[in-house]
């Protein structure tokens, strides 16, 4: 029986750890101008006649927005997403900042 019982189990556990990974998400919070371009660009581009939009929220943060047609954009994020890395910036040399036009701070 338990020669039965374990490979079921353990592809279970594979096939929602492989959902988890791939398929689970999360709410992802944007700014409220960039929920007006998002609804601007939804505009132009389906030729919508909606002249007013709603902010969909989750908690204190906007996730998305409602346009007057039933349009529904929210924003989401795989669960297990790497945070985007800063691109650091080319060190400068002395002797190229001495002879910039421009003064730095």
């Amino acid at each position: 029986m338990i020669e039965i019982l374990m490979p079921a189990l353990w592809t279970s556990f594979g096939a929602y750890a492989l959902w988890y990974l791939t398929k689970a998400k999360s709410y992802a919070p944007i700014t409220a101008e960039e929920a007006r371009l998002l609804w601007t660009i939804h505009k132009r581009s389906s030729r919508c006649n909606g002249t007013e939009w709603q902010k969909i929220t989750r908690g204190k943060k906007i996730v998305g927005f409602e346009c007057r047609c039933g349009y529904k954009h929210v924003q989401k994020r795989p669960i297990v997403a790497n945070v985007p890395q800063a691109v650091p910036e080319p060190p400068v040399s002395t002797l190229d900042r001495l002879h910039s036009p421009y003064k730095s701070p």
